[in-house]
């Protein structure tokens, strides 16, 4: 059986796959041209991640298809539903990069409490002329630790989130209609184990008793975040989309950002990707990462490697 990871696939994936007997592709296949590559290869399996999109033209032409993978949590891009409906098996990696993207919300925001995004620009430029005014710009950093995150979604990145957020002595709420309440474990390293119980709250009073704001929720067809939240936000609120662009309004964020009712925000992931708007490249106020929230080595192996179990399960 043949397999195409068309955006990749870590390498003690393909291992345990070409073990089993599989032939693993990794060339990367333009969409116009994948239902061509999978009818001409017979593929059997196509695995992707965010970049290629799976819909029910692609699906209707290509009758080998036995089996789509999606290498992460979110399948937005996938017509799931019509997939397996024609006996497709759809299989994705819902906890795998938790933990990868709990921690990259955490460098927006450490970033955004201590300007580092903005020091990191200014200092290649100013520091040899500007030291002492650059450190007094960025002399008025605020610490996490005492503050409260308020998390939108509280699947398994939410509380991976939100596990990190109480190892930094902050307080956390979240917003999630189905997970009424849920116990939080946090393991350290000489085998303690601490709990804590944590419930639901409504999308007003998070707003209202956040100091800082983070994104867990796939994608949406309006916005989770839009003009009507800013207003109701505290004034020098954080905030950081690691989730889907297009569920936070970039638009009004800009003119929250500039009326000072946001302090910062980090994102990771945009309304207009792959081609972010300029606006929201360039603002001083907002930390940027392209869309690297599961791309970390330890992920990207638990991905393939728990990719590969289900496939040698499901199709052997």
């Amino acid at each position: 059986m043949k397999i195409l990871a068309n955006d990749g696939i870590s390498q003690n994936g393909i291992d345990a796959l070409e073990k089993s007997g599989f032939e693993v592709l990794t060339t990367t296949v333009a969409q116009e041209q994948l239902a061509n590559y999978i009818n001409e290869h017979k593929i059997d399996a196509l695995l992707v991640r965010s970049a290629t999109k799976v819909r029910k033209d692609l699906i209707d032409a290509c009758p080998t298809l036995k089996l789509i993978g999606r290498g992460g949590v979110g399948m937005d891009n996938i017509d799931v539903d019509y997939a397996r409906s024609k006996d497709i098996h759809i299989i994705n990696t819902p906890s795998a990069s938790s933990e990868s993207v709990a921690e990259l919300v955490f460098a927006h925001l450490f970033g955004g409490a201590r300007f580092l995004f903005d020091a990191n620009r200014n200092m290649p430029l100013e520091g040899d002329s500007n030291f002492k005014g650059l450190k007094k710009s960025y002399s008025k950093g605020t610490e996490l630790r005492g503050k409260t995150l308020g998390l939108f979604g509280f699947g398994n990145i939410g509380q991976a989130t939100a596990k990190l957020a109480i190892g930094a002595g902050m307080n956390v709420v979240y917003c999630d209609p189905e997970v009424e309440q849920t116990d939080i474990e946090l393991s350290f390293f000489d085998g303690q184990k601490v709990t804590f119980n944590l419930k639901n709250t409504s999308k007003e009073d998070l707003l209202k008793h956040a100091d800082y704001i983070s994104l867990h929720i796939p994608g949406q067809d309006s916005y989770v975040l839009g003009k009507t939240e800013f207003s109701q936000m505290k004034k020098g609120v954080g905030i950081v989309n690691a989730a889907r662009g297009g569920v936070l309004d970039e638009v009004a964020l800009i003119e929250a950002l500039e009326n000072g009712s946001v302090a910062f925000a980090g994102l990771d992931v945009y309304e207009s990707e792959p081609t972010p708007e300029v606006k929201i490249l360039m603002h001083s106020s907002i930390s940027l990462t392209p869309h690297i929230g599961a791309a970390t080595l330890e992920a990207q192996e638990r991905i393939g490697l728990e990719l590969a179990d289900q496939i040698i399960t499901l199709l052997k």
